[in-house]
């Protein structure tokens, strides 16, 4: 039991530790985003892309109605977007 808590301490004084480094540094990278390189989806799905675009709900969905020649791709009914066709998408539009 005494093993379990001083663990559990180590670990709590690690965790705060990463934390005080990066407090004064918000674009810092989490603890967390270290295990993202695993997870890094090469689709965007419809209802995200606003958070990939850096842009409103809202105007995810403008951008959406206003333009159906952005790269995507359908599978069951569902509409995805190709992370390196929608950046050389808007960079294109951008130029």
């Amino acid at each position: 039991m005494d093993i379990l808590l001083a663990l559990g301490i180590a670990a709590a004084g690690y965790f705060i530790g990463e934390g005080l480094k990066n407090f004064k540094n918000p674009s810092a990278p989490d603890f967390l985003s270290k295990f993202d390189d695993d997870l890094d989806h090469q689709l965007v799905k419809e209802k995200d892309i606003h958070v990939f675009l850096g842009v409103s709900k809202e105007d995810g969905r403008q951008l959406i109605q206003d333009h159906p020649e952005i790269p995507h791709i359908t599978i069951n009914q569902n509409i995805y977007y190709p992370k390196e066709q929608l950046k050389a998408w808007v960079k294109k539009i951008g130029n």
